[in-house]
């Protein structure tokens, strides 16, 4: 059986939400499952010097016509949210412990997190509308506001970020096909392609 394709996302990430829409159907096409691996971006941006996008000239503001061309182009809801970015760290400790009961509910919750935000402009980085977005989705909300502050579940959200730094990545949507490195949601059609020929 093929190795899963790692789709690694940040919660606040518009290119990721982009991806997350894109992602298991390229998989499919191919024979692969995906592993979804949330991250925090901040503590890689430390390390590589990148910044926001909403903090780089010229650069933000093309992505402010970027993003939604791409969300038209693909049928994506999408509005830019306020305040944008926002610190994401209760949705993927949710995740994380999400994942390690039942990984396709830790998916579904992960696209009504995307959707949350950057469709209806629901303020993700508030744990309660994080624990709401669980139960919307068929999730105790108890056991899930109980899991996020459990210390257990913040370790591994920790060691997972410095995982992914380890293993170099930088920004987001990052995936990893048998170790071979694509960043970004452009390059989704390499992707496809290297699956397709088996890498060259």
């Amino acid at each position: 059986m093929p190795e899963p394709i790692d789709f690694y996302f940040d919660f606040s990430s518009p290119y990721s939400y982009v991806a997350a829409h894109r992602i298991e159907a390229l998989a499919q096409r191919h024979i692969r499952a995906v592993s979804w691996r949330p991250i925090l971006l901040g503590p890689a941006m430390q390390i590589s010097g990148n910044r926001p996008l909403v903090d780089q000239a010229m650069k933000g503001e093309y992505a402010t016509r970027d993003v939604p061309r791409l969300c038209r182009l693909y049928g994506i809801p999408f509005a830019w949210p306020t305040p944008f970015p926002v610190a994401t760290l209760a949705a993927m400790r949710g995740f994380t412990w999400l994942n390690e009961q039942n990984p396709d509910q830790a998916i579904a919750f992960a696209k009504a997190v995307f959707h949350a935000y950057f469709a209806d402009g629901r303020a993700i980085a508030d744990a309660a509308v994080t624990t709401a977005v669980a139960g919307e989705t068929g999730i105790d909300p108890d056991a899930f506001a109980a899991a996020i502050t459990d210390p257990t579940i913040k370790a591994r959200t920790k060691d997972a970020v410095d995982a992914s730094i380890k293993r170099g990545v930088f920004g987001v949507p990052f995936v990893f096909v048998d170790e071979e490195p694509f960043w970004g949601v452009d390059r989704l059609p390499l992707v496809d392609e290297w699956l397709a020929r088996g890498g060259w």
